[in-house]
């Protein structure tokens, strides 16, 4: 697959075609795997996947996170980065400064008709809004460049803060079971809310 124009490797995206305030996606170079590997290995912002049965080597149920170590950067690059519409991968650069907050993510769910999403911000920059404006640069992303049919998330009830963000970026209720909510928004529904937010 093809790299798409613009978002090719170290360069930032989304900036302007999309208004988020203070974010940008910046998708980057595989040397610079560090932020993603420093985010994996911080307790404070991994806390939201601690005490899991997930088996998989490098998963520390305790803390929630996940070993990376740097040999295994250039597998995951090759696979993860690059590879829209199947799959994208960006982290999230501050407008003013440039500095990393989180990452953002989306693959197809080979099982399902959805594009399965992730929104990691950094624990001490939460609470500032960003998850809002990472969704919506991730709706762009995926409606209008990647043109993909639905984004999908799932996550426990329990986490209110991510639940409002979805809202409050478009995505409705799918299903609520095990102390587990679903959310989806098609494509059609994100076309429709840019359309009556531009009347």
């Amino acid at each position: 697959l093809c790299r798409l124009p613009g978002a090719a490797a170290g360069r930032r995206i989304g900036g302007t075609a999309v208004s988020a305030r203070r974010l940008t996606l910046y998708v980057p170079k595989r040397d610079e795997l560090w932020y993603r590997q420093a985010l994996e290995a911080d307790p404070a912002t991994m806390s939201y996947n601690m005490g899991y049965d997930l088996d998989f080597a490098g998963y520390h149920r305790d803390t929630g996170c996940i070993d990376f170590p740097k040999d295994q950067w250039a597998k995951w690059y090759d696979c993860s980065v690059g590879r829209e519409p199947l799959r994208f991968y960006a982290y999230l650069a501050r407008k003013e400064d440039g500095a990393w907050v989180g990452e953002v993510n989306y693959h197809q769910n080979p099982g399902q008709s959805w594009h399965d999403l992730g929104v990691l911000i950094q624990a001490e920059h939460r609470g500032c809004g960003y998850a809002a404006e990472a969704l919506a640069l991730l709706e762009y992303q995926a409606f209008e460049v990647d043109g993909i049919h639905m984004l999908h998330n799932e996550f426990e009830t329990g986490r209110a803060a991510a639940c409002r963000a979805h809202l409050s970026a478009g995505f409705s209720e799918y299903r609520r079971e095990n102390g587990l909510i679903e959310l989806l928004l098609t494509r059609e529904q994100y076309f429709a809310r840019q359309s009556r937010q531009r009347e």
